[in-house]
C-alpha cells in the first residue's frame, strides 16, 4: 500500500473522529455536566459501542467484496460524495448549544453508536476509499477497523480530557478550524480517486 494513501486515511480518520459528532458532543456534555467519575459508565459505553459499530462495518466490507465486489467501485464514490458533504458541512458550520443531558449510564452511550450515523459512514468510506484497493481479507479490514475505532477512542478521550477548553476554544475560532479541516478532507478526496 503506498505511502500516500496510509497517509490520507489516517488524515481522513483523525478529522473525522476529531469533528463535532453525536459521540463526542455527548462526551464533552457529559464531563461538563456530571464530572469524569459520574460519566464514565457512559464513556465507557461509548468507547464500546464504537469498536462494535467498526467491527460490523468490516464485516460488511468484506461481505461485499466477496458477494458484490463490481459494488465496491461504486462505494469508493459514493464515500467520496460523502466526504465532499462533510467537508461542505463543516465548513459552514457553526458550534452549537447543547442540551443538558439527564443520565450518563453505560447503556445510552454503548446504543448511541448504533445510531451514530457519522461512525457507520466512517468506516465503511474509510475501508472503501483507501484499503479494498490493496486488500479484501476479512483480517485487514478488522485490523483498519481497529485502527479507526481506537482513533475514534482517542478523539473522544480528548474531547473529554480537554472538556471546556476545547469548547470555548472552538466557539471562538470555529470558522478558521472549520475552514482547514474542510480543505484537508478536499485533499482526502482527492488522494482517495486519484
Amino acid at each position: 500500500m503506498p505511502g500516500y494513501v496510509i497517509g490520507n486515511f489516517f488524515a481522513y480518520s483523525i478529522i473525522n473522529a476529531f469533528t463535532p459528532g453525536p459521540g463526542n458532543i455527548l462526551a464533552l456534555n457529559t464531563v461538563t455536566n456530571y464530572g469524569w467519575k459520574k460519566g464514565k459508565p457512559l464513556f465507557l459505553g461509548i468507547f464500546t459501542g464504537y469498536y462494535v459499530v467498526q467491527i460490523l462495518c468490516a464485516v460488511f466490507v468484506f461481505g461485499v467484496s466477496t458477494f458484490l465486489p463490481a459494488v465496491l467501485g461504486i462505494m469508493k464514490y459514493i464515500g467520496a460524495a460523502y466526504i465532499l458533504w462533510l467537508a461542505f458541512h463543516i465548513a459552514v458550520s457553526r458550534p452549537e448549544e447543547n442540551c443538558m443531558e439527564k443520565s450518563a449510564s453505560f447503556t445510552k452511550g454503548f446504543f448511541l453508536q448504533f445510531v451514530n450515523v457519522k461512525i457507520y459512514l466512517f468506516g465503511i468510506t474509510a475501508l472503501t476509499g483507501y484499503i479494498t484497493d490493496f486488500s479484501t481479507s476479512f483480517g485487514v479490514l478488522f485490523l483498519f477497523e481497529l485502527v479507526i475505532a481506537t482513533i475514534g477512542t482517542i478523539a473522544t478521550t480528548t474531547w473529554v480530557g480537554l472538556g471546556l477548553l476545547i469548547q470555548r476554544a472552538y466557539q471562538k475560532y470555529y470558522r478558521p478550524i472549520n475552514i482547514i479541516l474542510a480543505f484537508t478532507l478536499l485533499e482526502c478526496v482527492y488522494g482517495m480517486l486519484k
